[in-house]
């Protein structure tokens, strides 16, 4: 009975670590499908947690502050989608700017706004999530994946980021299609983010992401740029993550192993699965290239 509730346990704090990384990594999903690619999620979803607490905390509802941040998210997602498609610039440039102007700017809005650069005041227990990011996670990706290959408008996505010249053929603008999906990766990121303030979290603390939208993009090369075969690398990384805070104390004899150790193990494991799989799953053909 005890290792069934210890395996209970641990399947369900699996689900509620990968529920950021599976709205980040549909989110990434979004942009690189339709050819842009998106080192901006870490960012995207920082101001989604930022959002989610502030909102959540003033209006006393965590459902006000998922709506703000999916807002906000589709806002910074225009506005990356402006810089990369309309002005073109360098994608990956521009992500990690992105990343970095996010980084900067929300210690300057909570000395504004709480008069502190660090946590943002915390949620009651009642306005927290308890489940439901997790089952509208899941509910995203099966929602994508029948979006992307069963409609017309994502095989718009598909074509955008494969053959965008076929789909200008068409008469369908490969530019606005662009548009359309990095604008949506934005709104989809920044509920990962929000899920951290408000679910996994009662606040906003700096930096509370932790590489979490470069771990979901390391999820969604490992799962080849496909909606469910990412959401498995998801559910792989968040039990990594829940192992390590299993076996944090860890000794072996009469020796300790540092915590650092394995801290770094949900890190060490994405970077070691990458450099053994990413030669092996091809990407969008028209990724990263520019429309002309």
């Amino acid at each position: 009975m005890e290792y069934i509730l210890l395996v209970s346990a641990f399947a369900l704090a699996t689900l509620r670590l990968a529920t950021p990384l599976i709205f980040a990594a549909m989110g990434g999903l979004m942009s690189e499908r339709s050819g842009v690619i998106n080192l901006a999620l870490e960012g995207f979803m920082l101001m989604g947690a930022f959002t989610g607490a502030v909102v959540g905390y003033y209006f006393e509802s965590a459902w006000a502050g998922w709506f703000a941040a999916g807002a906000v998210g589709l806002m910074i997602g225009l506005l990356y989608a402006f810089f990369v498609i309309a002005l073109k610039a360098e994608q990956v440039i521009t992500g990690m700017a992105f990343n970095l102007l996010v980084m900067g700017l929300i210690p300057f809005l909570t000395k504004i706004l709480f008069n502190s650069t660090g946590s943002t005041p915390s949620l009651l227990v009642d306005d927290r999530f308890t489940f439901e990011p997790t089952i509208m996670a899941i509910a995203m990706v099966g929602l994508i994946a029948w979006w992307l290959y069963k409609t017309r408008s994502g095989l718009w996505v598909l074509f955008a980021g494969e053959h965008p010249e076929a789909l200008a053929t068409s008469g369908v603008s490969p530019a606005k299609v662009r548009w359309m999906a990095v604008t949506l990766s934005g709104f989809i990121a920044a509920w990962g983010g929000a899920s951290l303030s408000l679910f996994l979290a009662s606040s906003y603390s700096p930096m509370m992401t932790s590489g979490r939208g470069y771990m979901a993009l390391a999820a969604l090369i490992f799962g080849k740029w496909k909606p469910i075969p990412a959401l498995m690398a998801c559910l792989f990384f968040a039990f990594v993550d829940a192992l390590q805070m299993r076996l944090q104390g860890l000794h072996i004899g009469s020796f300790e192993v540092p915590v650092q150790f394995i801290q770094i193990l949900p890190y060490v494991v994405t970077v070691v699965a990458l450099a053994g799989f990413i030669g092996k799953s091809q990407a969008p053909k028209a990724l990263g290239q520019e429309l002309h």
